[in-house]
């Protein structure tokens, strides 16, 4: 009878034993399903924190995790503490190779108070034995062809080529060494160290269609834990419109800027040609856009109110002075096709920083670009813009408002489209998606001015023979109007947005040339055959 005593006490003793080594494992395994590496270390024995630090314990986790593009630890079965380790049963997810059964040995340290985990390189993925180091190799299948609206290659094969090659030069982009800052990222998508992947362009844009899904060997040691085979990328159809792409490419001349055009029924983007979403500025008075629907918004104006004609604006003690010191005024129509800053910056400051703000951001501001690559364009929050001289700056492109010439053609496409703006996209079968930004009645409204710019305005060097073409110019100055040198054309960005025909738009485009003049004489001609081509006329 004590022999029996005996032996059950010794069974429960053991038991209790075992049951604490389990639930150890279970909280390690638990703080590594939620990514806490700190509470995994806390885990650690005493002597294997001694010898290993936490950031070095991080890193090792993290490396194991990009190797073998871990997605997360899904179901687990710990087993029992036998030989001073206990065996895990988990299911490891991962990007590239699909789920992984495996067992993963966790070694128990005794020698402290109570159970901890003694740290062992088993420890770092599912299926490592002793002496083990987890690696890879890996490759990507064929790269896809990307392709103009049209079914026109606009690269195609190992060598990117196209039987367009200068209209496919202005739009593809280039191939080459994945960038320092992004190499994790590549890392953990199952990329080669080596790979070349999309610098720019549509090759940027497209990076993860085009190269399709890499394969390769995931190894512990010399044993192979899992093998896949590479899937060839996708053939992408993109929105480009070649015939648009070459007009833009001739208006552009080499120079540098950047040209845009978009299909404003959908959003779809016909043409991008030099910086046109890869660079910001000030919008210059092609933010009057937005400013003029606040206000017409807010029922502070409407096309027939009246403005005293000067050559400048005074707002909280600072004088704004019209370009090339002109006296403007007059109706609000009028004042807008000759883009009058002594209306407009006081206009923006009874509009104020809280409408002027939301406004600019339902046209798109302050709101990611739905395109890898492309610079938002911001204007500062409604609490930070600052004073009235401030606002009344940014009404009209200047202060801290910055733009890429997408974003200001996307300003353009809303009036056009009474109201709403179109998502840009370069996905041909992508469905169109709009934001509501004003009443079709403001619109309307906004439209008449842009007419009356390239009618009888500043933006005349756009119109079209027989077309009605709506636009607006800007010229963004880069140095303080005070300064005698502020309308020399080094020190002043030429802009030029605008859409036709009136009330049917088929196309939109902009124009952004930093550091080249005015909007008038740089950048609406620019922009006219932009337009022409997109009316079937290039």
């Amino acid at each position: 009878m004590l022999a029996i005593a005996a032996f059950a006490g010794g069974a429960v003793v053991a038991a209790s034993r075992g049951g604490a080594e389990r639930q150890l494992a279970r909280a390690y395994v638990q703080a590594w399903r939620r990514a806490d590496y700190p509470a995994m270390y806390a885990l650690l024995a005493q002597a294997s924190r001694r010898h290993l630090d936490l950031s070095q314990f991080v890193a090792d986790y993290e490396r194991a995790a990009q190797t073998a593009t871990l997605l997360g630890i899904a179901r687990v079965r710990v087993g029992s503490f036998r030989n001073d380790a206990i065996d895990v049963s988990m299911i490891a997810r991962t990007r590239l190779f699909g789920s992984l059964r495996e067992q993963l040995l966790m070694p128990i340290d005794e020698t402290g108070s109570g159970p901890a985990v003694r740290f062992s390189g088993t420890l770092l993925f599912p299926g490592l034995l002793p002496g083990e180091i987890l690696h890879r190799t890996t490759v990507l299948g064929a790269r896809g062809a990307l392709l103009a609206r049209n079914g026109t290659p606009l690269a195609e094969g190992p060598n990117r080529t196209s039987p367009i090659p200068g209209i496919a030069a202005g739009i593809v982009g280039s191939l080459g060494p994945i960038p320092v800052d992004q190499a994790a990222t590549y890392a953990a998508l199952g990329y080669p160290s080596k790979a070349n992947v999309g610098q720019d362009g549509l090759e940027r844009v497209f990076e993860t269609q085009l190269a399709g899904t890499p394969g390769g060997t995931l190894y512990a040691g010399a044993r192979v834990l899992a093998q896949v085979a590479p899937i060839p990328g996708h053939t992408v159809t993109t929105t480009i419109d070649p015939s648009i792409e070459a007009a833009a490419i001739q208006s552009l001349g080499g120079r540098f800027g950047g040209i845009a055009a978009m299909d404003p029924a959908n959003g779809q983007i016909l043409a991008l040609v030099g910086v046109a979403f890869s660079v910001v500025q000030p919008p210059g008075s092609t933010m009057k856009i937005i400013t003029s629907t606040a206000a017409l918004e807010a029922g502070l104006v409407n096309l027939s109110s009246t403005f005293e004609y000067a050559t400048s604006s005074t707002l909280d003690g600072y004088t704004l002075n019209n370009a090339n010191g002109e006296d403007c005024g007059g109706t609000l129509l009028l004042a807008f096709a000759v883009s009058c800053n002594s209306v407009f910056a006081p206009l923006g400051a009874r509009v104020g920083a809280t409408r002027l703000v939301a406004t600019a951001e339902r046209f798109g501001f302050n709101q990611p670009v739905p395109i890898p690559g492309a610079a938002d364009s911001m204007i500062p929050s409604a609490s930070t813009i600052g004073d009235s001289l401030a606002v009344g700056s940014s009404a009209i492109g200047q202060g801290k408002v910055q733009a890429s010439a997408l974003e200001m053609t996307d300003v353009a496409a809303t009036i056009a489209d009474r109201g709403e703006r179109p998502i840009p996209t370069l996905t041909l079968d992508q469905p169109p998606r709009f934001v509501h930004v004003t009443s079709s009645t403001v619109a309307s409204m906004v439209q008449r001015m842009m007419v009356a710019v390239v009618q009888i305005g500043t933006g005349t060097a756009a119109s079209i023979p027989g077309v009605e073409v709506a636009g607006k110019t800007g010229t963004a100055e880069l140095v303080s109007t005070s300064n005698p040198n502020a309308n020399l054309a080094k020190n002043t960005d030429a802009w030029f947005v605008g859409y036709a025909p009136v009330g049917a738009p088929k196309i939109v485009a902009g124009a952004l040339f930093p550091g080249q003049g005015a909007g008038g004489e740089t950048a609406a001609p620019a922009v006219q055959p932009v337009l022409v081509a997109g009316l079937g006329g290039g």
